[in-house]
C-alpha cells in the first residue's frame, strides 16, 4: 500500500521554494516552436532529458556523416578503458586513403597518431580518418560497425543501425533524431576531456588547413559542438550542443537543403528553448529529503533520498508552481541496506508529472536484538488495533 508522507511533502515543498528568488519571469503562456524546414528534429534539455519541440524525432533518417559520432565515441571508449592512448600509432592502409567524399588526406603507408585522426574525424569530418581508426580498432571495418551497433544498443538506440563508420550511404545505416540526441549527450557526458575538441573552428594536416562545418561555432558564442551531414540523399543535417547560463541545450536537425538552412533551423530551434524555458537542479544526489520512522531496527530512524542528481526543465516563471510528493510504505521495517527502494518521489506542474525518482535509504538499519524486536512487534500491533504510532 502506497501513502504520502505529510512531514516529508512539506520538506520537499520548502526545498523547491528556496529557489523561487531565481524565478524572475511573468508568467505566460509558451509559444510554438519555430517552424522550420528540416525532416525531422529534436530539442533536447541535456540535464534534465526533457524535450522541448520536437517533429517526426523517430523517423527512421541517413545519418551521413553524423555517424561519425559513434565513430569517435567508440575511439574514446578505447582510450577510457586502456586498450589505446592518443599517442598509439595507426598505419594508414589503402582502403582508408582511398576513401571518398571528405578526407583528412592522410597518405596510404603512413602511422598517424590517435590523436591526430581523432580531430581529423571531429573537425575535420574525414572519411580516411575514420575508417583507419576503425580499422585499429576493430581490425577492420566491418567488425568495428558490430561494435558501434552494440554502443547503440547499450545507449538505448534503439531506432539506429550502423554498417561503416564514414556515413556513406548505405540502406542498411539509418537512425533517428531522437537517438542522435541521446548519443550527443552520452559523449557530454562521457567524455567531457574530449568534448572540447568539437568546438575547434580549424585543424591543419599535412599542411592542409580545414574549416569545421559547423557555422554555428562562428556565429553563437554558447555553441561549443557538434557535428554536421550531408549526403545528396540525407540533406544537409547538424547536431549541435549550447550551454547558456548553466542550461545545456541538444538540437538535432536532419534534411535541410542547404549549409544555411540547417545552421538557421539550428539556431532557432536554440533560441526557442534558452527564451521561453528553463532548467532546475532540484535536489542532488543524496540529499536527504526525509526521515522516517523505521521498526524493529537497532536505530528507530532513517534518512531518505534520491541516487542521482534532479534536473526539471519548465516553462520560464513557472517555478514556484512545481509540486514535490513523497510517496512511501506505510510501514519500514529492518533490516535495511543503504540504497535499498523505500518509495518514490514525484514531481508535477499542473497536475502533469514531470519527474519520477526511487526514494532510497541513504544509510544501513540493523535489526534490533530479541527485545527490541519484541516490543517494536508489540508497538505496531497495539497501533493496529488503536490507531498511532
Amino acid at each position: 500500500m502506497i501513502s504520502i508522507a505529510p512531514n516529508a511533502k512539506r520538506l520537499l515543498t520548502a526545498a523547491l521554494l528556496t529557489l523561487s528568488a531565481f524565478s524572475v519571469h511573468a508568467q505566460s503562456p509558451v509559444p510554438a516552436a519555430p517552424s522550420i524546414g528540416a525532416n525531422s528534429y529534436i530539442l533536447v534539455d541535456y540535464h534534465s532529458n526533457t524535450v522541448i519541440a520536437e517533429r517526426e524525432p523517430d523517423e527512421r533518417v541517413e545519418p551521413a556523416s553524423i555517424t561519425k559520432l559513434m565513430t569517435s565515441y567508440l575511439v574514446f571508449a578505447e582510450i577510457r578503458d586502456g586498450n589505446l592512448t592518443l599517442s598509439d600509432e595507426v598505419l594508414i592502409s589503402e582502403r582508408a586513403w582511398r576513401m571518398p567524399g571528405s578526407r583528412m588526406f592522410v597518405e596510404v603507408g603512413n602511422r598517424i597518431t590517435v590523436e591526430e585522426l581523432l580531430k581529423g574525424v571531429i573537425i575535420q569530418s574525414g572519411n580516411d580518418a575514420s575508417v583507419a581508426l576503425a580499422e585499429h580498432v576493430g581490425g577492420s571495418e566491418e567488425v568495428f560497425a558490430g561494435m558501434m551497433n552494440d554502443a547503440a544498443a547499450r545507449l538505448g538506440m534503439t531506432g539506429t543501425s550502423y554498417t561503416n563508420a564514414t556515413g556513406l550511404p548505405d540502406p542498411d545505416q539509418y537512425t533517428t533524431a531522437r537517438d542522435i540526441a541521446k548519443l550527443a549527450a552520452a559523449l557530454i557526458r562521457e567524455f567531457p576531456e574530449f568534448y572540447a575538441w568539437y568546438s575547434e573552428r580549424e585543424y591543419t594536416f599535412n599542411g592542409i588547413r580545414q574549416h569545421n562545418r559547423n557555422r554555428l561555432l562562428w556565429r553563437d558564442p554558447s555553441v561549443d559542438g557538434l557535428k554536421t551531414g550531408h549526403t545528396s540523399s540525407a540533406g544537409y543535417c547538424l547536431v549541435t550542443s549550447a550551454s547558456r547560463d548553466g542550461m545545456r541545450l541538444i538540437s538535432v536537425v536532419m534534411g535541410t537543403d542547404s549549409e544555411e538552412a540547417r545552421a538557421t533551423a539550428s539556431q532557432s530551434l536554440l533560441n526557442y528553448g534558452f527564451r521561453f524555458f528553463e532548467t532546475y537542479q532540484l535536489y542532488e544526489a543524496g540529499d536527504k529529503l526525509s526521515t522516517e520512522r523505521v521498526w524493529k531496527g537497532r536505530t528507530n530512524e532513517i534518512e531518505l533520498g534520491v541516487e542521482d542528481d534532479l534536473f526539471v526543465t519548465i516553462p520560464r516563471g513557472r517555478y514556484e508552481a512545481l509540486e514535490a510528493r513523497l510517496e512511501m510504505d506505510d510501514t519500514l521495517t529492518a533490516p535495511l541496506e543503504s540504497g535499498s527502494t523505500l518509495g518514490r518521489l514525484v514531481i508535477s506542474l499542473d497536475d502533469e508529472t514531470l519527474a519520477e525518482r526511487s526514494l532510497v535509504a541513504l544509510g544501513d538499519v540493523e535489526e534490533a536484538g530479541f527485545f527490541g524486536r519484541t516490543s517494536d512487534g508489540l508497538r505496531m500491533w497495539l497501533g493496529g488495533l488503536f490507531g498511532g504510532d
